[in-house]
């Protein structure tokens, strides 16, 4: 494959890629977030509580902007505040019932589109797409 030919055939599997995350999120946009919103939920839903700078810095934007998008999260009953159990002078953001619940929700929607979508595929296409995967896994973790 000639560099020029790798090139498209890389920004096509770019916007490949792409298209499949958003019809993904669509199918589950029953309560709209935004993206920090639902990224900030599954961190807190995988890790467990964090500072507003923890999740700042995690995210790679200001401790301001964090700020907001957790009042934001707060007012939607999805996260709360709790007292840092070493530091007093700092605060917990933690996952309440709801928003563990939308999590899970958002989750079982997005799954549940993705395994119709792939049901519809032919055996040797599925065994192609899972064998990608596991591609596309080890380049994201280099």
């Amino acid at each position: 494959m000639s560099p020029d030919d790798l090139e498209a055939a890389t920004s096509e599997f770019i916007q490949a890629v792409g298209l499949l995350v958003r019809r993904v999120r669509a199918a589950a946009a029953s309560q709209e977030l935004s993206m920090t919103e639902s990224t900030v939920l599954a961190r807190l839903d995988k890790n467990g509580p964090a500072t507003i700078a923890d999740l700042a810095r995690a995210e790679g934007i200001k401790p301001q902007s964090m700020g907001a998008t957790i009042s934001s999260l707060e007012e939607m009953g999805l996260v709360e505040r709790k007292p840092h159990p070493t530091d007093g002078r700092q605060m917990n953001i933690e996952l309440t019932s709801n928003g563990l619940a939308l999590r899970k929700a958002t989750y079982a929607a997005k799954r549940s589109w993705l395994t119709q979508a792939i049901a519809q595929l032919e055996e040797s296409e599925r065994e192609t797409l899972f064998k990608a995967g596991e591609i596309v896994q080890r380049l994201a973790e280099k």
